[in-house]
């Protein structure tokens, strides 16, 4: 036929092999088989898989980069991206007043937690694991193994630092964090709260100022208010943590006996110190001789494959005290965490040995049986993976049902957001009306000394996504509406 194309019109031209390459990769990126953080096939292996040349790969990669679906790691391959949610607006730095105060906050705390894991509701208010995503019926072998192999230990307790067993795989997970430990090192205690009991008790008297977050977990200000501390409030970056200039200046201010700090994925904000705050806050706070006491139970809930050092791995006079603990990953009723004080290990010792003896041997032979044949990084694994895919879902679902003005922070890690509600908004009439509506939430002024954050929420993202769910959030974002 004369005057025929010699090729096709660009409306129908197929598209290039790469584009299609990175077509099929999208595609697994968007229907979740591959998630935030997932590393994707390599090269080499997309090569014989799709039967392309290493330069259509590498152009593919190069788009997905480009479109910011994922981001090359040196030495390591291609992975997908955590999300950077541009959906709504973050918070800015949270600015306390200045000056120490006492504490008289416990009713406040008890009327609110005391709610928030009534049956019926939908959980967004406490900031714990979903059963569902809990190795439950592992742990239970691991029970019933320990008490088979070794019945007369596991019905014993344990007047020591904690089982060596346990505290050998503590310390090899520690690594991970930047900490070479000896299992001697280590304290054994009853979840995270006991270990800062304890360390709060042990380096401090009644009156003391404790350096802390702000805003900051609110378990950590009833310990404070039941010792008998004053707190100092510090301004804190959502993203990056406590501002050190305005710590240091506070130093140069006010008394501060010791310090308390979430360095990784604190609650509620989410943040994380970066590697060079942690150096320069152990730094400041050694060369003044003021312990810090590092909680560092979210570390290991990174979206990402790597887990962030602790401040524990710059201290080299053994001034920081760092606490973890297994209840946020895989065992919150077992109750077992555990301290590495430092230079003040005989106080702290002593102090545990006072107040309960010892820990249950029989969870501690589970534990240590679960760690050592691998089931902690399995289950570790899905965590991560269903978090980071849960705060992008929620942030998602927050911008969409809840009115303008709603900053909300951008964790990489942990399991909370923070909301910052616009106008008006009660957050503790919001907490009621939400329970009333079958939701629990927990509201910001309990997060504070000072009862501040009054238009401040926290919310769980760790539940898997369902259309519950998503109707909570549709509701929750209603009631904020009706309030501004």
């Amino acid at each position: 036929m004369n005057g025929a194309p010699s090729e096709l019109s660009p409306s129908i031209q197929p598209a290039p092999l790469y584009e299609r390459v990175a077509q099929q990769i999208t595609h697994l990126i968007r229907q979740g088989t591959l998630r935030p953080g997932d590393r994707i096939p390599s090269v080499r292996k997309l090569v014989i898989q799709r039967s392309v040349s290493v330069s259509t790969v590498l152009q593919a990669y190069q788009l997905l980069e480009s479109r910011g679906l994922i981001e090359a790691r040196p030495q390591s391959g291609f992975y997908v991206r955590v999300p950077h949610w541009r959906q709504s607006p973050e918070p800015e730095m949270f600015r306390p007043a200045d000056s120490p105060k006492k504490l008289n906050m416990a009713g406040l705390v008890m009327e609110v937690v005391g709610t928030l894991n009534q049956p019926g509701l939908v959980n967004l208010g406490a900031a714990v694991p979903p059963p569902e995503l809990l190795p439950t019926r592992e742990l239970h072998r691991a029970l019933a193994g320990a008490t088979r192999r070794q019945p007369g230990l596991a019905n014993s307790c344990d007047p020591s630092i904690g089982l060596r067993a346990l505290r050998v795989e503590i310390a090899k997970r520690a690594l991970e964090a930047g900490c070479t430990l000896a299992p001697d090192d280590i304290v054994i205690t009853h979840g995270a709260t006991e270990a800062l009991h304890l360390c709060l008790r042990a380096i401090t008297k009644p009156g003391d100022t404790i350096a802390v977050e702000s805003p900051t977990y609110f378990g950590i200000l009833q310990i404070i208010e039941m010792l008998g501390l004053r707190v100092s409030e510090i301004p804190t970056y959502p993203q990056e943590g406590v501002c050190l200039d305005e710590f240091a200046g506070r130093l140069s201010r006010t008394p501060i006996r010791a310090c308390v700090l979430m360095t990784n994925f604190s609650n509620p904000l989410g943040s994380c110190l970066p590697d060079a705050k942690k150096r320069q806050l152990v730094d400041l706070l050694t060369a003044q001789g003021i312990p810090l006491i590092e909680d560092d139970i979210y570390g290991s809930l990174a979206f990402g494959p790597v887990r962030p050092v602790a401040a524990k791995s710059f201290d080299l006079e053994g001034m920081v005290l760092w606490i973890g603990s297994l209840s946020k990953t895989v065992a919150p009723g077992y109750r077992i965490g555990w301290v590495v004080p430092g230079r003040f290990k005989a106080e702290v010792h002593r102090l545990k040995h006072t107040c309960s003896i010892g820990s249950p041997m029989v969870t501690q032979l589970a534990l240590a049986d679960f760690l050592a044949t691998g089931g902690y990084e399995r289950n570790l694994r899905r965590l991560r993976r269903s978090y980071a895919q849960q705060a992008e879902r929620m942030s998602g679902s927050i911008a969409r049902n809840f009115p303008a003005g709603t900053r909300v922070t951008r964790p990489q890690g942990g399991q909370v957001l923070w909301l910052e509600l616009p106008g008006n908004v009660d957050a503790l009439e919001l907490h009621r009306a939400a329970l009333a509506a079958g939701i629990s939430i927990a509201p910001g002024p309990i997060f504070s000394p000072r009862q501040q954050y009054r238009n401040c929420i926290r919310l769980n993202f760790a539940n898997p996504w369902s259309e519950s769910l998503e109707g909570a959030l549709a509701k929750l974002g209603a009631l904020v509406d009706r309030r501004d």
